[in-house]
């Protein structure tokens, strides 16, 4: 123990405080447990409420209000040209997670959850310790510790021919793009997934000419086609270029922008940008917080694999959240979060959801659930699929979502519904419901 070191005793740790680390600390308190929240960030709420979700879907809210007035023109309401004020959005989109984040501290205050600020670093399976910045060193000895520390986004180094470039200001990850600081005249997208189209229609709405680069033949791969297409149509008219089966093969900054090599069909060999945004993915936070002292198993994508219970191959410590696997979704960490806490208390729980639901917030938003048609029928399942069509929706002609639709996948024998999917505004909400026979029954309520 390093001399001035305090040490405390908990009966459990939580080890980041993102949705699924502060849900877990709050239901370890409430069953009794002590515990203690550790976070390297100065404010709860991880990269949901900091550098994801949140700040994306306020940017999102800015940008439908900018295209609903734009579509105005069509109903006979018509507005001027928008007069957008970076510093002040950028000052609500704050408010909001200022204020999120404040309500994780009241209620982790009143269930007697003390947070601590710093970076926990395991010294072995019964311990960490706590860097504080500007104060001593706490060394915590638990009797189990939850691991939640999340995720952070993909970087391509080997895309730079100077790897300085990467922390250039014209390159920009998801973080630094919600960060907002301007809006670039010209700004490349690499990928063509949730956040780069999330991210893309931000920056498109308020102004810039957007390009998206995707290496795959399709936006949003794992997506259903059918629900992708009337996205893809709108981004077609938002974006200017979508470039799809296309490889990125290199980056250079240079004095007046950036320049990505790239290679595809019918392209040049460069595309000029002011800025570049690179999402291509996230990769969980399992580096460099000491486990190799302990006996968590870490996978070859840096994931740390639990079972359905939530344990990982050290008794002593449970993973939850995006270090868990995939998918990564806040929703997925909360439930988590529950049963970790409730499997420390005794309690009979596991992560037993066999549906986990995925929105992808553009305009239109894409939505679904339990299995897709492409994983049916790679499972070799006998389905039929309903349909139906927005175009028929009186609510949904009026909200100009008439290219919309929802669609219920159902196994041809049992009845049971294997899977939801749904495209059209305000998909992540509520959509249309078709009427199917009373007799068909979610697999996930059986």
């Amino acid at each position: 123990m390093v001399v001035g070191e305090m040490v405390q005793e908990v009966d459990v740790a939580v080890i980041g405080g993102g949705p699924g680390g502060y849900t877990a600390a709050l239901r370890a308190a409430e069953l009794g447990l002590r515990t203690i929240l550790v976070d390297a960030q100065p404010k709860p709420g991880g990269v949901c409420l900091h550098m994801g979700c949140i700040p994306s879907k306020s940017l999102l809210h800015a940008a439908e209000v900018l295209d609903s007035a734009k579509q105005a023109g069509k109903i006979g309401i018509t507005f001027g040209e928008p007069k957008i004020d970076i510093k002040t959005l950028r000052d609500w989109k704050q408010s909001v997670l200022d204020k999120l984040a404040g309500g994780i501290v009241g209620m982790c205050k009143s269930a007697g959850v003390e947070i601590l600020n710093g970076k926990a670093i395991f010294q072995d399976s019964r311990s960490v310790r706590v860097d504080c910045p500007g104060e001593s060193a706490v060394r915590i000895k638990f009797k189990h510790c939850i691991l939640a520390t999340g995720s952070r986004p993909t970087q391509l180094p080997k895309l730079f021919a100077n790897p300085e470039d990467m922390n250039s200001e014209r390159v920009m990850d998801s973080t630094s793009a919600l960060a907002l600081k301007d809006i670039p005249k010209k700004l490349v997208v690499i990928g063509g997934g949730y956040i780069g189209l999330e991210l893309g229609t931000v920056y498109a709405s308020l102004g810039s000419e957007v390009t998206v680069i995707e290496m795959t033949d399709g936006l949003l791969p794992g997506a259903d086609r059918d629900l992708v297409k009337p996205l893809a149509a709108k981004l077609t008219e938002l974006f200017k270029g979508i470039h799809l089966s296309t490889k990125v093969t290199g980056i250079k900054v240079t004095d007046k922008g950036v320049e990505i090599s790239v290679e595809g069909k019918d392209l040049p060999e460069k595309i000029s940008a002011d800025k570049v945004l690179i999402s291509v993915g996230r990769r969980p936070n399992s580096d460099g917080i000491g486990l190799e002292n302990t006996e968590v198993e870490v996978d070859q994508f840096g994931f740390v694999p639990s079972d359905e219970s939530c344990r990982t191959r050290d008794k002593r410590i449970l993973s939850i959240g995006d270090i868990s696997g995939q998918p990564m979704l806040a929703h997925r960490a909360i439930r988590q979060g529950y049963v970790a806490a409730e499997v420390l208390a005794g309690k009979p729980s596991r992560f037993d959801n066999r549906v986990i639901p995925a929105v992808v917030f553009t305009e239109p938003e894409v939505a679904w659930c339990g299995l897709t048609e492409g994983e049916a029928k790679a499972k070799g399942l006998e389905f039929q699929v309903a349909r139906f069509p927005w175009s028929a929706s009186g609510r949904a002609m009026t909200l100009g979502g008439a290219a919309g639709s929802t669609k219920i996948l159902f196994a041809t024998d049992s009845q049971e519904i294997l899977g939801v999917g749904i495209v059209g505004p305000r998909a992540g909400i509520s959509f249309p419901r078709p009427a199917w026979p009373s007799k068909w029954v979610p697999c996930w309520k059986t």
